[in-house]
């Protein structure tokens, strides 16, 4: 997705309701100077990605998101993924580049996905997993 794609998508996923093309230019308006077919051009071009859906009010259309601004990041995340030659090191390189915060923020993800059942066993695996392979643990990020 280009610049002006994302500061238009960005509206569309902060106001999660339908929006026509006029409600977007007037807010991007305060902080650029854009023409109304410009943003038209936009809305029809991430109608035609599958970002937005439309439906035809009068003559105009009012578009609506079709995923979530977390969904779109996670699609990225995993092609990029997927791209790798190395998954692996991808994974790794991409871990030691998160911040505290995030990595905690993955941990939480990680428990949610694995569900209550499994997410006792995975810590203590990995607690046994550090303990007989430092050199996998400072690979991870510094934890």
């Amino acid at each position: 997705m280009g610049e002006l794609e994302d500061a238009v998508m960005t509206r569309v996923w902060k106001w999660n309701r339908p929006v026509t093309v006029r409600e977007v230019l007037e807010d991007l308006q305060q902080e650029r100077s854009i023409a109304y077919t410009t943003v038209m051009t936009v809305l029809d071009n991430l109608h035609q990605k599958g970002w937005v859906r439309r439906e035809a009010e009068g003559r105009a259309y009012r578009y609506e998101a079709v995923s979530t601004r977390a969904a779109y990041a996670a699609a990225l995340m995993n092609d990029a993924w997927a791209q790798s030659d190395n998954p692996a090191a991808a994974l790794v390189a991409f871990f030691g580049m998160m911040s505290d915060e995030q990595r905690l923020a993955l941990r939480d993800a990680v428990r949610i996905v694995q569900g209550p059942e499994t997410s006792g066993a995975s810590e203590a695996a990995s607690a046994g997993s550090a303990g007989e392979n430092p050199a996998s643990a400072s690979e991870g990020g510094g934890r």
